[in-house]
């Protein structure tokens, strides 16, 4: 009995009958690798996409920031006008009570 194949005709010469000299490819370290980058890059999307939310965050807090400085710097005018306003008050006050006792 024959262990391997041989060729019958001459033209079969160039072609491998025997699929001795084929090599199988291990796939497994290939799909290993494929599903760790599978989870870096899900790991990655959601850093990326924690990123992104907490820099919109950011900016909306400090856009909330700036409208709140604005609106105590205009609280602060309005409150040292009142002030000043109730300063002239009194002082007219005290003149009318002046020309009240004379």
């Amino acid at each position: 009995m024959k262990d391997k194949r041989t060729y019958n005709k001459l033209k079969e010469h160039g072609e491998d009958m025997s699929h001795e000299n084929e090599s199988k490819i291990d796939t497994s370290p290939i799909e290993l690798l494929t599903e760790q980058y599978r989870s870096d890059l899900k790991q990655y999307q959601e850093r990326e996409g924690l990123y992104i939310r907490t820099e919109n965050q950011l900016r909306s807090t400090k856009q909330i920031v700036v409208d709140m400085a604005g609106t105590v710097r205009e609280l602060h005018t309005q409150n040292e006008g009142l002030k000043a306003e109730i300063a002239r008050l009194n002082e007219e006050i005290q003149l009318l009570e002046l020309q009240i006792k004379k």
